[in-house]
């Protein structure tokens, strides 16, 4: 019998749309000494901007903004 999936519900920390993601890969960033998830379009817009400036673009490992299987849990 095929395994579920799980998804993690929350607000991006920079935009504060609703987006679901795996929570084991999604990037996020420290606030206030807790990590905060960043969505697929605030992490596109981030990297075209550092493009701008020459700088690398952050990872986004892949699977991240998908299910995750529940055996990863």
């Amino acid at each position: 019998m095929p395994g579920g999936y799980v998804q993690a519900l929350s607000h991006c920390v920079f935009c504060d749309g609703l987006f679901s993601y795996n929570p084991h890969k999604v990037p996020s960033v420290r606030v206030y000494g807790e990590r905060q998830p960043v969505c697929e379009s605030c992490m596109t817009w981030i990297n075209a901007f550092r493009a701008q400036k020459d700088l690398k673009p952050l990872e986004i490992l892949p699977g991240a903004y998908d299910p995750m299987p529940e055996e990863e849990l």
